[in-house]
């Protein structure tokens, strides 16, 4: 199957923000689906500049109103590789996973679009095969009065047909923007319903136990003088944060630490851009315009500030077909992250917990398609072993429909206990996003065959070759530094209000152990 999400440090919950809104008015064409894997269709774009509709009477606006000095040129940037034909075979399958999940996609609508594109698509062929009969007649000798005729009807067999050929780019760009709102197909054990009927996988540790008054990171950022939230504020805004100290310390060892755990594990480092073009965004799940989004956009550009590294590192084998033999791919990324936070506010959120601005450790996996359930298991292993090793008390969930974004087949979310904020908090979470995400990225793999020996091909060159097949991506989270350091202040202070600093993280802060109050004087 191929339809899925991400959660917020996993990558595809980032719901996308912008900067600028001159870089929005363009018609959001980022939701997108991934269907059955043994099902596809593949559009190819044959755009005119200025797009009409299908009819007067039938056409069905699937685009947010443009200005005037907009309209030249608008069309789709990229189209997913959709099969419109499952989607109306399993339509009852389609529905059901859209209420699950509370999506807005409008099936009927798709359903209804794609009658029409087949019916016109039908018309096209007869006028065309017209067309060629005509011509075929005026190859012979005729009476001037008979090919004069044959001329007159081919040109107006060429008329008509360039008209409707205009119709059904239309009609097939609207079938492609309605259809990329579907979300992935979910997976069978996945809870229905929302946040609250997501299920406990597994729980780890147990809440540490003080015999004194607890403080919250904030007060022991304060007091240990780690963190100045109201000079940021000053400088950059509300939610950001200057780390001092041996804060500075803690968030480069987490990082180094993070990143020599995962990878012994088989996975390449990678530090990525943290500008990348919109598209990419768009076709990684995310929606990078709107009142909503959580992505900043550039002004006058079309790049956006990443979110989450995910991005980056899925577009890392766009457009490309990848010999069999390299996957498993393995990546371990470390970024800065970008999110907006629009709507975030309350307690709940304050300090490092919600910020604009973080370092993040995200793991990416493109693998064969009977093998992503089994690295899904393997990534969320990975994050149980890190958290563990730290000594975190902390609990894994298998996330319920209603919390899985549109890339997510199932989403396992982890989180911490925070002694100082008094409840669990998110740290993690990994998604298997099946071939939701390269359905849009065009990131295929050439299966091994006696004559399929040829090398990576780009734009899926080459002949002769074994049918490709779309790879099945996933990504979770590592570190994601803010929350970590949440969890370590929280968990590791002491009465005298110093904080221990777990073993496993002392080589990388230069045999640190303990972070205490500061003498003065």
């Amino acid at each position: 199957m191929g339809f899925i999400s991400s959660g917020y440090f996993g990558g595809a919950a980032l719901h996308t923000l912008n900067i600028a809104p001159s870089i929005c008015r363009r018609p959001s064409l980022l939701k997108t689906i991934a269907l059955n894997p043994h099902h596809r269709v593949l559009w190819r774009p044959q755009l005119r500049s200025i797009i009409r509709a299908f009819s007067s009477s039938s056409a069905v606006s699937v685009v947010s109103p443009v200005t005037q000095d907009e309209k030249v040129g608008v069309k789709p940037q990229w189209k997913a590789a959709i099969d419109f034909k499952w989607i109306r075979d399993n339509k009852d399958v389609v529905a059901s996973n859209i209420r699950n999940r509370n999506s807005n996609a409008n099936l009927d609508l798709v359903l209804e679009l794609y009658e029409k594109f087949l019916n016109l698509q039908k018309e096209v062929e007869r006028l065309r095969a017209e067309r060629n009969v005509v011509a075929n007649k005026m190859k012979g000798k005729l009476e001037p009065s008979v090919r004069q005729a044959l001329v007159e009807e081919g040109k107006s067999l060429k008329e008509g047909l360039v008209a409707l050929e205009e119709n059904l780019v239309q009609l097939t760009d609207q079938l492609q923007q309605e259809a990329q709102s579907i979300p992935n197909i979910t997976h069978p054990d996945v809870p229905i319903g929302g946040e609250e009927n997501s299920v406990i996988r597994k729980m780890v540790g147990s809440p540490k136990e003080f015999n004194f008054a607890v403080k919250d990171h904030l007060e022991l950022g304060k007091d240990l003088d780690l963190f100045d939230f109201d000079a940021a504020a000053e400088v950059s805004g509300s939610k950001f944060y200057y780390l001092k100290n041996e804060a500075v310390l803690l968030e480069m060892g987490l990082v180094n630490w993070a990143i020599t755990e995962v990878t012994k594990r088989g996975f390449v480092p990678l530090i990525t851009p943290e500008i990348v073009r919109s598209t990419v965004v768009e076709k990684c799940g995310f929606q990078p315009r709107g009142s909503n989004t959580q992505v900043y956009s550039i002004e006058g550009s079309d790049q956006c500030l990443i979110g989450t590294a995910e991005i980056p590192v899925g577009g890392i084998h766009m457009d490309s077909i990848l010999p069999e033999s390299d996957l498993p791919l393995k990546y371990v990324a470390y970024s800065h992250c970008f999110r907006t936070e629009a709507g975030a506010a309350g307690a709940a959120t304050r300090g490092l917990y919600r910020v604009h601005q973080f370092s993040k450790v995200e793991m990416f996996i493109f693998c064969h398609p009977e093998e992503s359930d089994l690295y899904h298991q393997e990534l969320i292993a990975v994050e149980e072993d890190l958290f563990s090793s730290l000594g975190f008390h902390f609990k894994t969930l298998d996330m319920a429909t209603g919390d899985l974004g549109a890339p997510a087949y199932r989403k396992f979310d982890v989180e911490a206990w925070m002694p100082g904020l008094g409840r669990f908090g998110e740290i993690s979470s990994a998604s298997n996003c099946t071939d939701y995400q390269s359905r849009r990225l065009g990131i295929r793999y050439r299966p091994f065959s006696s004559d399929s020996s040829a090398p990576t091909s780009r734009k899926g060159k080459g002949a002769n070759l074994a049918p490709t097949r779309f790879v099945h991506t996933l990504n979770a989270t590592a570190c994601a530094v803010p929350r970590m350091i949440v969890c370590l202040l929280e968990n590791f202070q002491q009465e005298d209000g110093s904080v221990v600093i777990p073993e496993p993280l002392r080589p990388f802060m230069g045999g640190l152990q303990v972070i205490s109050p500061k003498v003065n004087g």
